[in-house]
């Protein structure tokens, strides 16, 4: 039975994830920032016949992460999976013209931090072993069509550094992916929340489709068969991909390379020949 570690993993998308590694025959390390939350989704694991602990604290920072890890080691006798879905979400109305600079560092530390410390302390260890997998969760909030600051940076960053830590650890028999999901949590409900989506879609940020899809999400246990299946052995040839899971859609973006503009010998462009290759495109 797989050792999996679900940061996040008490409530919303990271419950249902959990849940599902859990029937599947996994040990699940619960964590959450709310005690009562934990005990909840840890109880309802178990109560079914799975196997789960709870382990409350937010690992944004070296030593609660270390603490984290440490747990799925003294109860299970190692980590063989790592699944972040933590997440909080950006000030309501917040921007580029609001936002203060400790909001965005709490924003940049929820996210990026959080998935920073946990994947640091696991790689070394999954390195050791020859295998493991590590799935972080992203946005397609990082392609800038929800507006905000440090949600959207913060997602972007953990797509990069994911990317990143595929390519140090293939060798070493470790994957890591990135899932953007799109469901129904408590980040994505209540007045304010489709208020902001109609102030985007007003703005020309959000066209109609993506209105629609946002003010109506599936819930949580839609997309968690995505993570159960990066977290598992059928996935073992799949490392260094950004998957996008919403309701019944299953997505991968295509990788970024450049689109050429122009190519000469004379390796000096002046700016009005750039210019002319930007009004050819």
């Amino acid at each position: 039975m797989p050792n999996c570690v679900v940061v996040g993993g008490s409530r919303g998308i990271g419950r249902a994830v959990a849940q599902l590694l859990a029937d599947r025959g996994a040990h699940v390390v619960v964590n959450g920032r709310h005690a009562d939350a934990v005990d909840d989704t840890v109880g309802a694991i178990t109560s079914s016949g799975g196997a789960a602990i709870g382990f409350v604290g937010s690992p944004d920072n070296q030593r609660t992460a270390t603490d984290l890890i440490d747990a799925c080691h003294a109860r299970y006798g190692g980590i063989d999976v790592l699944i972040n879905c933590a997440g909080v979400a950006e000030p309501t109305g917040s921007s580029i013209l609001t936002i203060t600079p400790d909001e965005f560092q709490r924003l940049l530390d929820a996210h990026l931090g959080t998935v920073f410390h946990t994947c640091r302390i696991v790689a070394p260890l999954m390195a050791a072993q020859g295998h493991g997998s590590i799935v972080n969760t992203g946005s397609t909030a990082a392609l800038g069509i929800y507006g905000g600051t440090g949600y959207p940076a913060g997602k972007a960053a953990v797509n990069g550094l994911t990317l990143a830590i595929a390519a140090e650890l293939k060798r070493s028999g470790v994957r890591a992916n990135v899932i953007c999901p799109g469901a129904r949590t408590r980040l994505s409900e209540g007045d304010e929340y489709v208020a902001h989506l109609h102030d985007l879609h007003a703005r020309g940020l959000l066209d109609e489709m993506t209105l629609q899809a946002s003010l109506a999400p599936a819930p949580p246990e839609c997309v968690a068969p995505l993570y159960a299946y990066l977290a598992g052995d059928l996935s073992t040839r799949i490392t260094g991909q950004i998957f996008l899971a919403a309701g019944g859609f299953i997505g991968r973006f295509t990788r970024q390379v450049p689109t050429p503009l122009g190519y000469r010998e004379a390796p000096i462009w002046t700016v009005e020949e750039i210019d002319g290759l930007m009004g050819r495109r």
